[in-house]
């Protein structure tokens, strides 16, 4: 798009589209972080600090809403019927959104550090790889490394837009095209190149209902967590912070584990089951 831009200079509505595009692009890669992460609380839900299917509708509605800035302002600055106010706008939403996408993006890190701080204490995952570690330490301490890393190279290309819009069309970055295809082309192709060589998804169950137990080791199919409020007081308090002033009881179905069957290692990324397991 941004090449086809360049050979038409005088085409607005696809001077329009690249613009956003480059713009919107951290969302898209940021939605496979989300999902990931939910899926990682489904697995060990009572160290989960918010419900699962939340993560996404959470961030993904906060993305949603920068977007619609992102594409608002950008559509200003580039109608050249424009006044100078309606410009001066536009370039302050894009200011506005994208400092948003930053700030956005380093809360859910900032879960997913909690979660993992969670991990750590319960004794789930070892700070140091070990080899005294089970697997599943292993797995989970593998699935978090690669969120990390994708998480950093996400927010790198995020400071780098920062710092194009702030310098508006007479900075470098927007006078010279290396930096581009260095911060985002180049930073965007390894985070996709990562993600698909070592598949977080490899390692979770296909079911999200399945979870590990508490004795880290065990893995059970459990009713999969369900949040029984009204759908629209789950968008706005993710968290169920009401619920800790409530003190309203929550199904903590995992404090029944022993009800529920215990599944083996063929669940998760194709493998095979240890021997002796009730498998399901």
């Amino acid at each position: 798009m941004r090449e086809v831009s360049a050979f038409q200079p005088n085409h607005l509505p696809i001077f329009i589209a690249s613009t956003c595009l480059l713009l919107l692009a951290p969302p898209v890669f940021a939605v496979t972080n989300y999902i990931v992460l939910g899926r990682i609380l489904y697995y060990v839900p009572y160290l989960s600090p918010i419900h699962p299917g939340r993560v996404i509708s959470t961030f993904l509605g906060l993305d949603a809403v920068i977007g619609a800035i992102t594409g608002n302002g950008g559509a200003r600055i580039a109608d050249l019927e424009a006044s100078e106010a309606d410009i001066r706008a536009g370039k302050a939403m894009l200011r506005a959104s994208i400092i948003l996408q930053l700030v956005s993006f380093f809360l859910f890190v900032a879960l997913e550090a909690f979660f993992h701080r969670r991990c750590i204490r319960q004794g789930l995952v070892c700070p140091k790889p070990t080899a005294e570690a089970n697997e599943q330490s292993k797995k989970l301490r593998r699935i978090l490394n690669l969120m990390y890393i994708s998480s950093g190279i996400i927010s790198c290309r995020h400071v780098f837009r920062v710092v194009e819009v702030f310098q508006g069309t007479e900075g470098y970055l927007a006078r010279h095209e290396w930096p581009l295809y260095v911060f985002d082309g180049a930073f965007m192709f390894a985070n996709m190149l990562m993600l698909n060589i070592w598949n977080p998804m490899h390692y979770l169950p296909n079911d999200n209902k399945i979870y590990l137990s508490k004795d880290g080791v065990t893995q059970r199919l459990g009713p999969g967590w369900v949040d029984k409020r009204p759908f629209i007081l789950t968008l706005v308090d993710p968290f169920d912070v009401a619920g800790l002033f409530t003190k309203k009881d929550k199904d903590r179905f995992w404090d029944h584990e022993t009800e529920h069957p215990i599944v083996g290692q063929e669940t998760v990324g194709g493998g095979k089951g240890p021997s002796g397991e009730t498998a399901v």
